[in-house]
């Protein structure tokens, strides 16, 4: 199972978002340089992430965007599932027509159906869960005695 470039983008997203603190709007221009990613295609999953509830854009000269709570707590799976395209796993079509086994193949339900397991496999893992933790703490070092070579 392979993600979309949009899903790519906007689970990224996401994750920035959910380390940034909560008093701190970004701008789509430094989304996009955060995350390595052309505006263009940043704005346009903003605007989805905004559709769906997960994100919060304010307007103006002060604005920016934040994650929402219901952005924190929602489920990778349940995100993926909204964000990615549905097109079958197997190309059962294609410029010379359809394929020949397509009236009797199994393939394409078994796929279909693994991608809904791989799905499912997020559902346990929030976004807040992806976001990385800043380090805490003494850094454990290790100290060689003997000289590079």
């Amino acid at each position: 199972m392979r993600l979309n470039a949009f899903s790519d983008v906007s689970l990224r997203l996401l994750m920035v978002l959910t380390s940034t603190p909560e008093s701190k709007l970004l701008t789509t221009r430094e989304l996009a340089e955060m995350v390595g990613t052309p505006y263009n295609h940043v704005s346009k999953s903003v605007l989805k992430l905004r559709q769906m509830g997960l994100i919060e854009a304010i307007r103006g000269r002060s604005g920016g965007v934040r994650i929402t709570s219901a952005g924190m707590s929602a489920s990778v799976g349940s995100v993926l599932r909204v964000l990615s395209d549905h097109r079958d796993i197997a190309s059962c079509h294609s410029e010379m027509g359809d394929c020949p086994l397509l009236p009797a193949c199994g393939l394409r339900g078994v796929l279909n159906h693994a991608r809904e397991a791989f799905y499912a496999s997020l559902d346990d893992v929030t976004i807040a869960n992806l976001a990385a933790k800043p380090a805490t703490g003494p850094v454990p070092v290790t100290l060689s005695t003997s000289r590079p070579g």
